[in-house]
C-alpha cells in the first residue's frame, strides 16, 4: 500500500530544504519502502544512505538519493502525523462530547478520532476498541509506550453498554495483552452519574490499581453535558453532594496507594473539587501532574506559578479597570488572587462568561466562546481600559475562539485593547504592566 506524507513545512538550511523539497510535496516511500506515519518515519530516517520517492505538486516522482549522519533530521514537517487516514472511533458512547457539538463548526471539531499511534505521540486517548492483532503487534515491536487509554469503567458488560459495541467489553484482555507486552499506560474515566460511579468506580480503580505500575496513572474526569442533547442518552451533571462522594471515595484510594507505594496514582479532574466546594489538594499530591492535558491539577499549577510569579510594579499613575475573563467555576479561584493584588491606580474585576453557547452546564474556562464573552462585557457598566482573555480559550496554536471568533474581534466591538493571558505568569505581569 501507497502512502503519503504531505509536507508542510521545510526548515530552512535544512536537509530538506537542500535537495530541493517544497511544501505540498508527498513522500511515498524511503529506501523502497512505504511509511505509513511519522513513528515509520523516525525510524526510516535513522540510517545514513537514503532514498526518498516524492511525489511533486505537478504530480511528478523523483527518487532522491542522499547522505546524511546517522539520526541527522530531514527538516521536514507535515500536515498530520498519520500519511494514511487518522483512525476514528466506531463507538456510540453515551457520553461522546463530539456527539454534543452544534451544527456549523469547524470540521476538525467533528473528528472523533481513536488512533493509536497519536495516542503514543500526542497524549490522545484512545478506546482501544479499533485495535486488531498487526496493531498490538506494532506497538509491542516498535515499544509505543506509554499509550493514554479511555477505561470508562472494567466491568466489561456495561462497558459495552456505556460505548455502544461489543469490541469495547474486551478491555481488561486488552489492556493485560499491553502490559503483557511491556506497554505502560495511563488510564482515564469520564465518569456518569449513575453508570461508573459508585460501587463500578471503586471496581476499576481496584482493577487498575492492581495492573500498577504498568498502568501510570488514573484520571477520573466528570461528564461534560452541553445543551445539543436532543438525541443523546440521558444524562446528569455531578451535585455538590455527588461530587463530594466521589472525592471521599477517590482520596480513600488516594491515601492506600500513597502509603503503599508513595504516589497517589488516581487523580481527579479539578471540576469535582470547584463543584464540591473543596480546597484543590496540595502540590505535592498530584505526583508531577502525570494528567495535566486531562485537566487535572491545572488549578493547583495556577495558584502555585501565582504563587511563585514576583512582579516590580509601582503602579499607575492614572486609574486602569482591567477586565479578567473566566469561566463560571474559575471565578471563585480568581476573584479571592486578583482581591489580594495591591497595585496602586489598578481596579480589577473579575467577569466570569456564562457559556450560552453550549449550555450552563458547560462551566470551563476552555469552551468559552468570542461571541459569549463579547455580550457578557457589553452588558457590564462602568470604565474598561482593557481586556484580558483566557489562552486557555483559543484553539490550540492558533488565536482563536471554539466559534471561530478572535481577541481582535472582541476588541474592535468594545472598542478597548484586548490581551490574552495563556497561565498565571502572563496574567500577573499583564496586570502589572499594561500596555
Amino acid at each position: 500500500m501507497t502512502y503519503k506524507g504531505i509536507i508542510s513545512n521545510v526548515k530552512p538550511d535544512s536537509i530538506g530544504a537542500e535537495i530541493g523539497l517544497v511544501s505540498g510535496d508527498r513522500l511515498l516511500e524511503v529506501n523502497g519502502e512505504a511509511v505509513q506515519d511519522i513513528i515509520d518515519l523516525s525510524f526510516a530516517l535513522a540510517e545514513e544512505e537514503i532514498e526518498l520517492l516524492i511525489e511533486r505538486t505537478s504530480g511528478e516522482q523523483e527518487l532522491i538519493a542522499l547522505e546524511k549522519e546517522y539520526d541527522e533530521d530531514l527538516g521536514l514537517e507535515f500536515e498530520s502525523a498519520v500519511f494514511d487516514k487518522v483512525r476514528q472511533c466506531a463507538n456510540k458512547c453515551i457520553f461522546c462530547f463530539v456527539d454534543q457539538m452544534p451544527a456549523g463548526m469547524r470540521d476538525s471539531l467533528y473528528i472523533k478520532d481513536d488512533d493509536y499511534r497519536l495516542s503514543f505521540l500526542y497524549g490522545n486517548f484512545v478506546t482501544l476498541s479499533n485495535l486488531g492483532p498487526r496493531d498490538l503487534s506494532r506497538i509491542a515491536r516498535l515499544h509505543l509506550s506509554p499509550l493514554y487509554v479511555s477505561v470508562h469503567t472494567t466491568n466489561g458488560e456495561l462497558r459495552e453498554k456505556m460505548l455502544g459495541g461489543k469490541q469495547a467489553g474486551k478491555i481488561m484482555e486488552q489492556l493485560n495483552e499491553l502490559v503483557d507486552k511491556g506497554i505502560d499506560l495511563h488510564t482515564q474515566v469520564v465518569l456518569c452519574p449513575g453508570f461508573n460511579d459508585g460501587e463500578e468506580l471503586e471496581k476499576t480503580i481496584n482493577d487498575l490499581y492492581a495492573m500498577y505500575p504498568s498502568v501510570l496513572s488514573l484520571a477520573i474526569v466528570p461528564v461534560g453535558l452541553t445543551r445539543y442533547r436532543d438525541n443523546c442518552h440521558p444524562l446528569t451533571t455531578f451535585s455538590n453532594e455527588a461530587a463530594n462522594q466521589v472525592i471521599k471515595l477517590v482520596h480513600k484510594w488516594q491515601n492506600k496507594c500513597r502509603k503503599e507505594n508513595q504516589e497517589s496514582f488516581v487523580y481527579l479532574a479539578d471540576e469535582f473539587y470547584l463543584a464540591a466546594g473543596q480546597e484543590i489538594p496540595s502540590y505535592e499530591c498530584y505526583d508531577g501532574f502525570p494528567q495535566l492535558e486531562n485537566g487535572v491539577g491545572i488549578v493547583r499549577t495556577f495558584l502555585s506559578e501565582w504563587e511563585e510569579q514576583s512582579v516590580a510594579c509601582t503602579g499607575y499613575a492614572e486609574p486602569h479597570y482591567i477586565d479578567v475573563i473566566c469561566g463560571v467555576s474559575a471565578e471563585k479561584i480568581l476573584t479571592p488572587l486578583l482581591a489580594k493584588l495591591a497595585i496602586p491606580n489598578l481596579n480589577v474585576r473579575v467577569v466570569s462568561v456564562e457559556n450560552k453557547f453550549f449550555g450552563c452546564d458547560v462551566t470551563v474556562t476552555g469552551l468559552l466562546t468570542g461571541d459569549d464573552i463579547t455580550e457578557t462585557l457589553r452588558q457590564l457598566p462602568g470604565p474598561r481600559t482593557g481586556i484580558i482573555v483566557p489562552g486557555v480559550a483559543l484553539r490550540k496554536g492558533e488565536h482563536v475562539f471554539l466559534d471561530n471568533t478572535t481577541p481582535e474581534t472582541i476588541a474592535v466591538e468594545l472598542g478597548v485593547p484586548v490581551r490574552t493571558a495563556y497561565f498565571a505568569q502572563d496574567l500577573k505581569e499583564l496586570l502589572a504592566a499594561w500596555r
